[in-house]
């Protein structure tokens, strides 16, 4: 039996897929799913591979008035605009938005909330360091641009394996503001441990971390609902990488240690993810996902028997061929497996003649 890289214990079968789905299929555009009362499911569109974002409609009062809280605003586009004001009609019925919560900075979750605080004169709701990243991002400061990351990527070894890497990134315009085109400038901040009354309801905050810097996910207790973001996806795995403006990151052990957050809730909570369908199975769910890093992470272990780049082992993480978008997402993850051998001392790294840095393991 293998050892476990994540915690030196001995490995055991890989726990049996016990996650269940209330809701055959998720919701169609413009319209809404009821998957508790009053916390409604919508959909809006990404203009990536991974095509959708899953937002949340929360029925809510302030100072008497029945009104919405949101969770999420999807990415700033012109035809999310318009699903928004279909939804402001037909699902909200034209009541007014109390507030808008943003879990984190990614354009599909900050996207539209310029937008929405405009239009409706709801405050932003967001974690500082998250609110301080969409300003950074959009304004390409704090280490947040381009050439800082791209600089990252071929330290490790991305143009000796992608030698149209640079070309292609010099083409491409601004990723975050194509989804973001302004973040509002001021903001009510929360923070891990708040708990936050929303209608009827008491959810409480807790933040993780490694997708994202200081990522808010918020739990109903009384009613075993979990709005999880990108932390407790159902099919698939969240990014987790290392970027331009902290090249020294553990992202990887970040998110792992943040599932210590949701020991304590019920098996039988009602996962609302950022991504996928409303599920249930939230521990089930975390150990498959535990697992695939623990599979992933052995992998690289077999392949650094002689000294890669991030570079030299996509191919070891990722069985699919990678477009220019999904590249940029693949080495930073693939750096960030790599920093998790290396800072647990299962992994050395070293700098080569040409500035780039190879890895390889430890024997023992």
């Amino acid at each position: 039996m293998r050892r476990n890289i994540l915690d030196n214990q001995l490995l055991y079968p890989k726990p049996l897929n016990m996650l269940t789905y209330p809701y055959e299929n998720p919701p169609a555009a413009g319209e809404s799913i009821e998957v508790a009362p009053s916390v409604f499911w919508i959909r809006m569109p990404l203009p990536f591979a991974l095509d959708h974002i899953n937002l949340w409609l929360l029925r809510d009062v302030k100072d008497g008035v029945n009104g919405w809280t949101i969770v999420d605003t999807g990415y700033g586009s012109a035809e999310t605009h318009a699903l928004w004001k279909r939804h402001f009609v037909e699902t909200m019925q034209s009541l007014p938005v109390h507030r808008i919560i943003v879990t984190h900075y990614h354009p599909d979750h900050v996207g539209c909330a310029n937008w929405l605080h405009e239009r409706t004169g709801a405050p932003l709701w967001m974690t500082a360091t998250e609110f301080m990243s969409a300003h950074a991002a959009a304004d390409d400061a704090a280490g947040f641009d381009r050439d800082n990351s791209a600089r990252l990527f071929v330290s490790h070894g991305l143009a000796r394996v992608r030698p149209d890497f640079a070309a292609a990134q010099a083409t491409r315009t601004a990723a975050f503001k194509r989804g973001v085109s302004s973040v509002p400038r001021q903001y009510v901040r929360i923070m891990d441990g708040d708990d936050i009354e929303i209608g009827h309801r008491h959810w409480h905050v807790s933040t993780v971390f490694g997708h994202a810097p200081e990522h808010a996910v918020l739990f109903c207790a009384a009613d075993k609902l979990l709005i999880s973001g990108d932390q407790v996806l159902p099919r698939i795995s969240t990014n987790v990488g290392v970027w331009g403006n902290q090249p020294e990151a553990n992202p990887l052990k970040q998110f792992l240690d943040s599932f210590d957050k949701f020991s304590s809730m019920p098996d039988d909570t009602l996962i609302m993810p950022s991504h996928g369908r409303v599920f249930r199975g939230l521990h089930a769910r975390i150990a498959e996902l535990k697992q695939h890093h623990q599979d992933r992470l052995s992998d690289l272990v077999a392949a650094l028997a002689e000294p890669k780049a991030a570079a030299d082992v996509l191919g070891v993480l990722f069985k699919r061929s990678l477009d220019d978008h999904q590249l940029v997402f693949a080495i930073g993850e693939a750096i960030a497996h790599l920093h998790y051998l290396w800072y647990r001392g299962l992994a050395k790294r070293t700098l080569d003649a040409d500035g780039v840095y190879l890895f390889s393991r430890v024997a023992g």
